[in-house]
């Protein structure tokens, strides 16, 4: 029998309908690859007796013949997402010890279609960094390294756990979550597909919030088809969220067609950044190219209010953070250091409970937010935003989708010592628009850095027009090939 964790969602359902292995076999052999993959530090939590369990019900169920879309298919949990009975901490000292008592809709949505729950994910602490370097629990490692070397680098955040754990092959696909870029830009880092849906297209229900307006579920991935397959079971509508959107979701496998003839592909060209190394300018090329060749008309386009986007991001995000993250206080659930009064107690639990990048945004939060400065800055960036917005729809006038780079270089390496934040808020300059719009971006594997390590495109789509990015991702993915696994180090 081939190594099981090598297949693909597609490949191992097919497997399992065919009868060729059942859940529990492709679940025990899951479970073993998490245990070897210590180093990598991408589960925080591992839950094999739950897996065994549901893997089980769902052999019975194919059994039966009444399989769900994701019957038996091992995947991880981002830990921002709440799952009833097992601690759900968002990574932060602050939630130790919290277990929910429900499950998120998101969540609950795979269980619904059969899937099997490995374990939760590392992830940047309550999901505010671009490395996976802010978590509780440890930075996560990279699975890839570059040629030659023996170097630890970052898998990119705040999903580098979901990012690391799919490239490793330690589960089948993962949940995770983008703010401001942190599904594509650590699935662009290892090798993964990522996609961020339009904003309302998946429940936040049951999602440890970080910015309510941007935050949103979506799946990584080893294939473009494999993320349509679960971005299918992961949207719906729900009461309990009311910005989840009552649209039908679409069978998002049927898009990949193949056939882009006569699309129109925008290439912005604000994103040509000053310093852009080379080999990305390069590998944007090649993914223009790709899609020529598919048929597809390439025309230039302006998104003006580009260079604005980021300052603006790391006004509004901080502000909603600071809101969101004022329940913390040690009263109720987690963490609680005693004092001498309640003040004292709310004091300690919180300066001992969050890490340092969360106690920084908190702050600018609370900052933009004051009485002297809200119209300065806080109202300024909603209007950037509006504007940002705003070019989105006058691009979308004449293009079908845009393409842009996922990141401006490959992973760096892990702890690197970077004194200025704003360097590290730089690696989502390219993927922070599309937060700020609302809109979907997928991030496709398209290439190598030339010392080895993973390059990604983004293709940013109209809102609710998933079906579009999962159809043009997929001529990139054939023209670029699917992403072998990286060399086993650890």
């Amino acid at each position: 029998m081939t190594d099981l964790t090598a297949l693909t969602i597609a490949e191992a359902r097919e497997g399992l309908s065919k009868k060729e292995f059942t859940a529990t076999e492709l679940t025990e052999a899951y479970i073993s690859a998490v245990d070897a993959a210590g180093d990598l530090n991408a589960y925080i939590t591992k839950t094999p007796e739950k897996a065994l369990e549901m893997a089980k019900a769902s052999d019975e169920r194919l059994a039966k013949g009444g399989a769900g879309n994701l019957e038996g298919i091992p995947l991880g949990v981002k830990d921002l997402y709440c799952t009833k009975g097992i601690g759900s901490h968002a990574c932060s000292h602050i939630l130790d010890g919290f277990a929910p008592e429900y499950e998120s809709t998101v969540t609950q949505n795979l269980w619904d279609d059969g899937a099997v729950m490995l374990g939760k994910l590392n992830m940047d602490e309550f999901a505010m960094g671009s490395a996976n370097e802010t978590s509780y629990y440890g930075a996560v490692k990279n699975p890839w390294r570059a040629n030659g070397e023996e170097i630890d680098r970052v898998p990119g955040g705040s999903s580098g756990g979901s990012a690391a754990a799919v490239a490793a092959r330690i589960c089948a696909g993962a949940t995770a979550s983008d703010t401001g870029g942190s599904i594509r830009q650590p699935a662009a880092f290892t090798g993964t597909v990522g996609i961020k849906p339009t904003y309302g297209r998946c429940s936040r229900w049951g999602m440890i919030a970080f910015a309510s307006s941007l935050d949103q579920a979506g799946p990584i991935t080893r294939t473009v088809r494999d993320a349509a397959i679960m971005l299918k079971s992961m949207a719906s509508v729900d009461k309990k969220d009311t910005t989840s959107v009552d649209l039908p979701v679409p069978d998002y496998e049927a898009a990949l067609t193949g056939d882009i003839k006569g699309m129109r592909v925008g290439i912005p060209k604000e994103y040509r950044v000053d310093n852009m190394p080379e080999e990305i300018e390069k590998l944007w090329q090649q993914g223009i190219d790709w899609l020529k060749a598919a048929g597809a008309e390439i025309v230039e386009i302006s998104l003006p209010m580009t260079k604005y986007a980021l300052p603006a991001y790391y006004i509004v995000a901080p502000a909603e953070a600071s809101s969101n993250l004022a329940r913390y206080d040690g009263v109720k659930y987690g963490l609680r250091v005693p004092g001498e009064d309640i003040v004292d107690m709310y004091e300690k639990t919180r300066a001992e409970g969050f890490g340092d990048e969360v106690k920084r945004r908190i702050l600018i939060g609370t900052y933009v937010l004051s009485a002297g400065y809200y119209d300065a800055y806080y109202l300024r960036a909603q209007k950037i935003r509006t504007l940002i917005k705003q070019d989105f729809e006058k691009a979308f006038e004449g293009v079908d989708t845009i393409l842009t780079p996922a990141t401006p270089s490959a992973a760096f390496e892990l702890n690197r010592k970077v004194t200025d934040p704003v360097e590290n808020y730089l690696n989502d300059i390219f993927t922070v628009t599309v937060n700020m719009a609302g809109l979907p971006g997928i991030s496709v594997p398209a290439g190598q850095s030339s010392n080895g390590l993973p390059l990604g495109l983004q293709l940013i789509g109209k809102a609710f027009d998933e079906e579009t990015l999962f159809r043009t991702a997929g001529v990139l993915e054939d023209a670029a090939g699917i992403m072998d696994a990286p060399t086993k180090w650890w």
